[in-house]
């Protein structure tokens, strides 16, 4: 197979995750040009379709086809409308080489010459078509289903958006018109030839510009001009091709997007849990080696687990939980993804491991937090959780724990770096992160002071804030350390 070309994409990324999305194109895919911004990670690789399927922090990837800043905002609204439609429409060239291109991505290499050849057989036609009164009729046809007053939100878009939504900002298509066939129905075949390629467009408006345009005016207004300019027509149901414009105060892009579902919605997950990209950043902040053993003590469904052998198989990985019904869970998932032979499940309270003192590479866990759990009205619970982590955990191990805001708090008040001082550690992107805030030794920190802060990364739950804190032990436990009863782990 020959070496892909290098493109231009840009993947989005739930809030607070584009820094570890932007290590992982580096790292996986050899990327260039890595830019990040709020909810997008922009970049040029040599990578196919295989390749930019296995990002596992990242949501949608895109064929990149514009990256500029704001665009003006002025009282005229037909003018911005001018502008918007510059921004996207081109010379009919332009959109077959972009057809090309993403064809060749989709391995679609037999039929590329073909819909090109067509579309431009379609194009050269189109002064002939607008002087033929059945043409003329068809291509209204097409503009009155993409400016139908009716609009839909992306409901599946928006429960992945990277950043938060405001109430003016949201994924938009027009409702596919009954007057016009949709792809495959079959009427009028002759025309539907000549046309060639369909398409639709999603739009999302944000900032300045969506005061004076919404979503829906500006996705019409595109649409209209694609269809005049190029022939295509709208398909909003099953569409040869999907364009994306997002519209903010930040940039304007335009893009294709390369697959229909996002990428967190992992085909070996049975039941979801905690978001698998959140599960994956998690993972990699642990340092898995080959042979090390990981353990999750609170591992509910069992989806950082998933995602940790997933992507580090020569591990070893241990997940206890106290609830039945989350162990039957984890079950099912551990057994969908074929796991069985890298993840081992016991019962047990976080409180009181059956498992030697010292045993573990790496702890990560997702503690518990909201209305379905009472974690944060027990005061004691958060003591006695990390000082079973802190005991299982090998000296020079790595400690990762999903906290809310709440959590967080408490956390900085138990754990201090040696010799009580407040530190910063850098993230993954190397900005610094406080990770004590400046608060002074409380007297349970004495208990955790094997544990030094390396870093804490503000991530998004949807709704919810968490962050993840991640410790290394640099010593070995207290005075106060307990005696774990019962088998350990294999290999131990």
């Amino acid at each position: 197979m020959a070496p892909a070309e290098s493109g231009r994409f840009f993947c989005t990324a739930g809030r607070g995750l584009e820094p570890f999305l932007a290590r992982e194109v580096r790292a996986r895919l050899g990327a260039t040009e890595v830019d990040c911004v709020s909810g997008k990670v922009f970049f040029r690789a040599a990578a196919g379709l295989g390749e930019l399927r296995r990002l596992r922090s990242g949501e949608r990837p895109f064929l990149l086809l514009k990256k500029h800043g704001p665009l003006p905002v002025s009282g005229s609204r037909g003018k911005m409308l001018q502008e918007i439609k510059s921004l996207v429409i081109e010379e009919p060239k332009y959109w077959l080489d972009i057809i090309s291109v993403w064809r060749k991505l989709h391995g679609d290499q037999g039929r590329t010459g073909d819909v090109s050849q067509e579309n431009a057989l379609g194009l050269k036609r189109k002064s002939e078509e607008e002087t033929n009164t059945a043409s003329k009729r068809q291509k209204m046809e097409q503009v009155r289903a993409i400016v139908s007053e009716e609009c839909q939100v992306e409901v599946g878009e928006t429960c992945v958006a990277p950043e938060r939504l405001s109430s003016q900002e949201c994924w938009i298509e027009s409702k596919t018109s009954s007057e016009f066939p949709s792809k495959g129905s079959g009427e009028n075949p002759a025309v539907n030839e000549k046309l060639g390629f369909s398409f639709r467009v999603s739009c999302r408006c944000s900032g300045a510009i969506a005061k004076t345009l919404t979503s829906q005016e500006i996705g019409r207004a595109i649409g209209t001009a694609l269809v005049r300019q190029c022939g295509w027509r709208a398909d909003l149901r099953d569409p040869d091709l999907e364009i994306f414009v997002h519209l903010n105060d930040i940039h304007s892009v335009v893009g294709i997007p390369l697959f229909r579902l996002p990428l967190a919605n992992r085909e070996y997950i049975k039941t979801a849990g905690l978001r698998s990209t959140v599960a994956w950043a998690m993972a990699s902040l642990a340092e898995i080696s080959a042979g090390a053993l990981v353990l999750d003590p609170m591992c509910g469904l069992g989806t950082i687990l998933l995602e940790a052998a997933k992507e580090w198989p020569e591990a070893c990985y241990w997940g206890a939980d106290i609830s039945d019904s989350q162990l039957d869970g984890a079950d099912g998932n551990i057994r969908s993804a074929g796991l069985m032979d890298k993840i081992e499940l016991l019962k047990a309270s976080v409180k009181a491991l059956p498992l030697p003192s010292e045993s573990f590479d790496s702890v990560i866990s997702d503690i518990p937090f909201g209305k379905k759990f009472k974690t944060t009205n027990d005061a004691q619970l958060l003591p006695d959780i990390l000082q079973e982590m802190e005991r299982v955990l090998r000296v020079g191990g790595t400690l990762v724990l999903l906290l809310s805001q709440e959590l967080r708090r408490c956390v900085e008040g138990l754990t201090r770096c040696a010799g009580g001082d407040p530190a910063a550690a850098p993230g993954v992107d190397g900005n610094s992160s406080s990770s004590t805030q400046g608060r002074g030794e409380s007297l349970l920190s004495r208990r955790f002071g094997s544990l030094v802060p390396e870093g804490v990364y503000a991530v998004s739950l949807g709704k919810t804030d968490a962050f993840i804190h991640k410790y290394r032990k640099v010593s070995a436990a207290g005075s106060g350390e307990l005696s774990g009863p019962g088998p350990g782990p294999k290999g131990t």
